[in-house]
């Protein structure tokens, strides 16, 4: 796998595991950074807005029904998909 780090010029191979950990460690520090208990009135929302996902129509309904559990758990509210006609 491939990385440039930013403002570099050049790019750097990675392992599939080191990619998959960047990724798992930038999820969380966004979540961790931009999660919301509760709102002004004091009733819970337990969510973060700093993440979305969107889903394309190459995905089959499995696939997108996996996605959308995962970003629940994670408490990301911003999810779409593109429906199949």
């Amino acid at each position: 796998m491939l990385y440039r780090r930013p403002f570099a010029t050049e790019w750097e191979e990675l392992s599939l595991e080191r990619a998959m950990d960047m990724v798992a460690e930038r999820v969380k520090r966004a979540r961790d950074e931009h999660w919301e208990t509760t709102n002004e009135e004091g009733k819970p929302l337990n969510r973060t807005l700093a993440i979305a996902s969107l889903g394309g129509a190459t995905l089959d309904n499995e696939e997108n029904y996996l996605i959308k559990k995962l970003f629940t758990a994670l408490g990301v509210i911003q999810v779409e998909n593109q429906a199949r006609i």
